[in-house]
């Protein structure tokens, strides 16, 4: 469970990083660049309305997402230390000598360094404190915070906090929790072939120096006893070497047979990328991240996928509708719920996923609409650069001629995008709707369908 393996800390507590790009508007205007060669290598027309600004605003995102970069740990634990006594009779353990603290579920995102997309990260971050002084407690989320703002992996992201603070306030030990999910996206073959596709895949791992050096350590179960009602516990928690694989699902990931070869322009665009956010390309852990962030993005790639969806419209929707007798007296609302989709956020290049809710009333001579056939519509317009509006929309008017005009479609998404950058919010969820027909007209008929949504048990889709 130690932290203090590596010899570095002392220096980047004095100076930050060593950034080996040059002036912020020069590194901004590298990341616009290679974007442009990413949206052109995906078939786009870089001055499309919906894209022209998507080179800037990815840039800024980036950098946003990884300023710890630019950042210095001794600029915010220097200045937030204060002298605290210990207890007066020195029996026990309390205030700055001894006493375990410790902030829980603090909310904190990264991106991951095998492929490039933004994973989230709850932190629980403890400490004793010695010498009779504490830190104020905020900057023990700021120092999380600095290090979770570049590319990280979990393991040495906790590694890394742990040894900052124990450099930084000189305590008795330091202990580090992290709870890491990160976004598993399917490529668009296992999609159809894989239903119940599992959306996140979730580790913890640890770290500790110090008294929390050794794991069976005392101050461990008292640590592991503040977070019993978060579901966490000894066994539940990853320790170096325990695993030889990568938690990044895009280490074992299919290769889509329609991806072809990867572009090396694309590849040297990603490349580029990375140094300009601080890195090394060339590090070891960061070798085949431009290949595989590429190959991932090619998932949204203006293919061959359009062509077999439209050769089912046109031509074989009758094998694919449900096998239902309906009671055309009736016109009852046939519905399909909790259909899954994956998309990609035009504006900023960040995935975003969910579930899509459809319902429709069946006029004289069209038959009910097979599940497959609707989530081979979904997924149609899902992967693709996309908005959550155009989204909802673009389904529902496909649908629409099928059923006989009376569509609603109800689409629930997370967004990357909204943890990543700006008000960073984690748990928020966005809900569109498009309706057609009856459903647009009658007030009742919509309400019926929307009172029929399930609520969502989580935020995983």
């Amino acid at each position: 469970m130690g932290c203090l393996d590596d010899g570095h800390f002392n220096v980047e507590l004095e100076n930050g990083m060593n950034i080996c790009c040059g002036e912020n508007g020069k590194d901004g205007a590298v990341i616009e660049d290679a974007v442009k060669v990413l949206l052109m290598g995906l078939g786009e027309d870089i001055n499309r309305e919906g894209i022209r600004k998507t080179p800037l605003r990815v840039a800024k995102a980036l950098r946003e997402g990884t300023r710890g970069y630019r950042q210095k740990v001794k600029d915010i634990v220097q200045g937030a230390l204060f002298p605290e006594a210990g207890l007066d009779n020195r029996v026990g353990h309390a205030g700055g000598a001894g006493g375990l603290v410790i902030v829980r579920d603090l909310d904190l995102f990264s991106y991951c360094e095998s492929c490039m997309l933004p994973f989230q990260v709850k932190c629980h971050v403890g400490y004793v404190p010695s010498g009779e002084r504490v830190v104020g407690l905020s900057k023990l989320s700021r120092v999380a915070d600095v290090f979770a703002k570049r590319l990280q992996e979990p393991q040495r992201l906790a590694n890394e906090v742990c040894s900052a603070l124990h450099h930084g306030i000189k305590p008795a030990g330091v202990a580090v929790i992290f709870q890491c999910t990160h976004i598993h996206f399917p490529d668009i073959e296992s999609v159809f072939l894989d239903s119940n596709h599992q959306g996140l895949v979730k580790i913890v791992v640890s770290a500790g120096s110090g008294v929390f050096e050794n794991k069976n350590a005392d101050e461990w179960a008292d640590f592991f006893s503040l977070l019993k009602f978060r579901g966490i516990s000894m066994e539940k928690i990853h320790f170096r070497g325990s695993s030889d694989l990568s938690w990044c699902p895009s280490q074992s990931a299919k290769v889509s047979s329609k991806i072809g070869t990867v572009n090396p322009a694309m590849v040297t665009a990603v490349a580029s990328i990375i140094k300009s956010l601080g890195e090394d390309p060339l590090r070891k852990e960061l070798r085949g991240t431009p290949s595989r962030f590429v190959k991932w993005l090619m998932n949204f790639q203006n293919s061959n996928f359009d062509m077999k969806l439209n050769g089912v419209l046109n031509g074989g929707i009758d094998s694919l509708t449900a096998n239902k007798e309906v009671d055309k007296n009736t016109k009852k609302i046939c519905s399909e719920l909790n259909l899954q989709f994956w998309s990609q956020c035009e504006h900023h290049l960040l995935p975003f996923h969910g579930v899509v809710h459809i319902g429709y009333i069946l006029s004289d001579g069209f038959s009910p609409i097979g599940k497959s056939l609707l989530q081979s519509i979904v997924h149609f317009y899902g992967f693709k650069l996309q908005v959550q509006e155009r989204l909802t929309r673009q389904i529902a008017e496909t649908i629409s001629p099928l059923i006989g005009g009376d569509v609603i479609v109800v689409v629930e998404a997370s967004h990357t995008c909204m943890i990543s950058r700006g008000i960073e919010k984690f748990g928020s969820s966005t809900a569109t709707i498009a309706v057609l027909g009856q459903f647009s007209t009658n007030l009742a008929t919509r309400a019926s369908f929307l009172q029929g949504i399930p609520s969502p048990t989580s935020s995983e889709h």
